[in-house]
C-alpha cells in the first residue's frame, strides 16, 4: 500500500481510513498475495528490466521499496541483485513483513516524508502504492520520490490502469473496510513523473486476468539531473 499521507491519528481522516484499512488488509494480503509473483512471469520481467537498469547504471543496487506491504518483493528483489528495503504507512504491515521477511529493513513512514537522504538511492520501487495519492497530493509526493533518488537513478512503478477517477476500494474483501483508490490513466501517470524530473525508459500495459478487476500499467522511469517543473 502506499504511504501517500502523514500518519498520526486525528490529522486526516483519510489517512487514518487508509493506514487503518491495510492495517486489516495485512493477513488478507498474506492469504490472497502469497506465490502471486512467483505466477506472474510478466511481473518479473518488469522487474528484472528494473534490476538491470539499477545495476547497469552503476549508482548502486539499494533500493527502496515504498509501499511494500507485506514485504513480499523484496526477496525476488534480492534475488536479482538489488538490495531492498521498504516503508509502508501501516504498521501492521510493516510487522507482517518483519515477520515474515526477516532478512530484510522495514520502516513505517510516509510517501510524502521519506527517511532517505536526498539523491541517496539508485532506484525505488513503488508497486502497485501510486494510486492511492489523491490528484493534489501527487506532485508532492512524485517530488518526494525524485528528491531520494540519485540522477541517472531509476523508478519502476506498476498501478491499477483506468480513467483517473476515485473509487472505492476494500468493499469486496467482506472485513467491513474502505478506502479511496484511483485507477490511472498511462497518460496521466507519466506525466506527473516527468513534471517531477523523470523521463520514460519504458511503458507497458496488460489486461487483467480472471481474478483481478482492471488491467494494470508498468512504467520504468530515469531521474534526470534537471530541475523538476513548479
Amino acid at each position: 500500500m502506499s504511504g501517500a499521507r502523514q500518519p498520526g491519528h486525528g490529522h486526516d481522516p483519510a489517512t487514518d481510513e487508509l493506514r487503518d484499512a491495510h492495517d486489516v488488509l495485512a493477513a488478507f494480503y498474506v492469504e490472497r498475495l502469497t506465490g502471486a509473483l512467483e505466477a506472474s512471469p510478466r511481473d518479473r520481467s518488469v522487474l528484472d528490466l528494473f534490476a538491470a537498469l539499477v545495476t547497469q547504471a552503476g549508482l548502486g543496487t539499494e533500493v527502496a521499496d515504498v509501499g511494500c506491504g507485506t514485504g513480499r518483493l523484496e526477496p525476488y528483489l534480492a534475488f536479482v541483485g538489488l538490495r531492498p528495503s521498504g516503508v509502508d504507512l501501516s504498521r501492521e504491515m510493516v510487522r507482517v513483513a518483519r515477520r515474515d521477511q526477516p532478512g530484510f529493513t522495514f520502516e513505517v513512514a510516509d510517501l510524502r516524508h521519506l527517511p532517505y537522504a536526498d539523491a541517496s538511492l539508485p532506484g525505488v520501487v513503488c508497486w502497485y502504492s501510486l494510486m492511492y495519492l489523491p490528484p493534489d497530493e501527487r506532485p508532492a509526493a512524485l517530488a518526494e520520490l525524485a528528491r531520494v533518488v540519485r540522477p541517472g537513478g531509476h523508478l519502476v512503478t506498476a498501478w491499477k490502469l483506468g480513467d483517473d477517477s476515485a473509487r472505492r476500494g476494500g468493499l469486496t474483501t467482506g472485513l467491513g473496510i474502505a478506502f479511496d483508490v484511483w485507477w490511472l490513466s498511462a497518460p496521466t501517470m507519466e506525466h506527473g513523473l516527468t513534471r517531477a524530473g523523470f523521463e520514460t525508459v519504458f511503458w507497458a500495459g496488460r489486461p487483467a486476468t480472471d481474478e483481478e478487476d482492471a488491467p494494470s500499467g508498468y512504467l520504468v522511469v530515469r531521474r534526470t539531473g534537471s530541475t523538476p517543473a513548479p
